[in-house]
């Protein structure tokens, strides 16, 4: 009877044990997805393809749900590439808000954008497939699209990840109440938008004016002085020190047959060159936390008229940036890789 009664305890010690770790998967599974919409000056440096690479991958492993991409950079490249990839990768229905009269920057870099979108194949087709081709100009404006997006979400569940400009940041400040919600942009971000995690900035050379801050000063000095809830940027010197491998995007993408990421990459600069990874800390941040980064303490930042930005501590505010050592930059690195370098779950289905 005694044998009886320790193995009946036994047996159910592991069906509660069982119980629970499948409780806890449940949970882990029905956890909702964060929500995240992307704003990108895709196609002036190929670390914004690298950065909306991560978002799909984070899409397909059920961590995001990314509500939307938002282009601040002028041209119809942007928006085409943007629908090749969401197509690429099997999200054709994330919606894109473009921008008009936003900062010149067509000559700033190669385009890749235009590259990858300009690529036949031997028969002289396109080489990648779009799906709302031929109605990029009609795209509605990213200020206005913000709205329309927000006003549907809970309140305090939204994370912007700027790694452009942040042109189309301060016009959504500056809107009015409209048919989408009777609050203004401010009243509307404070309501609905958890954080802004940007790429901009830089805090450790007084004399470096960062590219993202000064293509629109104006806009980001408004952005980082007005935005009315938590602001945690990535500043120039995390990205610089982890750079993305060209030895993954030569050997690591065997998987696919064109791959609309790595045509960018290799038609950006000669290769084999590795890149700073700017874009993709701020995505890493923005979906992962700061486990991986250090986070300054409570702060203001400034951005003065050439375009440096600046840090003063300060307990009762909400603005931080990232930082990290030599050990973190590393294991950054092999994490960008290894989530990089997975095939897309709907490259998979199809094959």
């Amino acid at each position: 009877m005694k044998k009886f009664q320790i193995v009946l305890g036994m047996l159910l010690a592991i069906g509660l044990t069982n119980c629970g770790t499948n409780s806890q998967k449940q949970n882990e599974e029905s956890a909702p997805a964060d929500k995240i919409i992307l704003e990108t000056d895709i196609g002036n440096d190929v670390d914004d393809a690298l950065a909306l690479d991560m978002l799909y991958k984070y899409m397909d492993s059920k961590k995001i749900d990314l509500l939307a991409i938002m282009i601040n950079k002028e041209g119809s490249y942007p928006a085409e590439y943007v629908d090749i990839m969401n197509t690429w990768y099997g999200y054709p229905e994330i919606p894109v808000g473009i921008i008009h009269g936003g900062a010149d920057c067509e000559t700033d870099a190669v385009n890749y954008a235009k590259a990858v979108c300009l690529l036949q194949k031997d028969d002289s087709t396109q080489m990648f497939k779009r799906s709302h081709e031929g109605s990029y100009g009609s795209l509605p404006d990213a200020h206005l699209l913000y709205r329309k997006i927000l006003a549907q979400q809970p309140d305090s569940s939204v994370t912007i990840v700027s790694v452009g400009f942040s042109t189309n940041l301060a016009r959504l400040l500056d809107t009015p109440a409209d048919e989408f919600s009777p609050l203004t942009g401010k009243e509307l971000v404070r309501q609905k938008v958890k954080k802004l995690c940007m790429m901009a900035g830089c805090f450790n050379n007084a004399n470096l004016c960062e590219y993202n801050v000064v293509k629109d000063i104006p806009a980001a000095q408004k952005v980082f002085e007005e935005w009315p809830g938590t602001l945690v940027t990535s500043p120039f010197e995390v990205g610089i020190a982890i750079e993305y491998p060209a030895t993954s995007i030569e050997n690591d993408f065997a998987w696919a047959d064109c791959h609309p990421m790595v045509e960018a990459y290799k038609s950006y600069q000669k290769m084999p060159y590795d890149r700073p990874t700017w874009d993709l800390t701020s995505v890493l941040y923005a979906v992962e936390g700061d486990s991986l980064f250090t986070l300054s303490p409570a702060g203001k930042i400034t951005v003065n008229d050439n375009g440096s930005t600046a840090f003063t501590p300060d307990s009762v505010s909400n603005r931080y940036y990232l930082s990290v050592d030599s050990i973190q930059a590393g294991k950054i690195r092999n994490h960008f890789v290894e989530l990089i370098t997975q095939k897309t779950l709907c490259y998979s289905n199809q094959k």
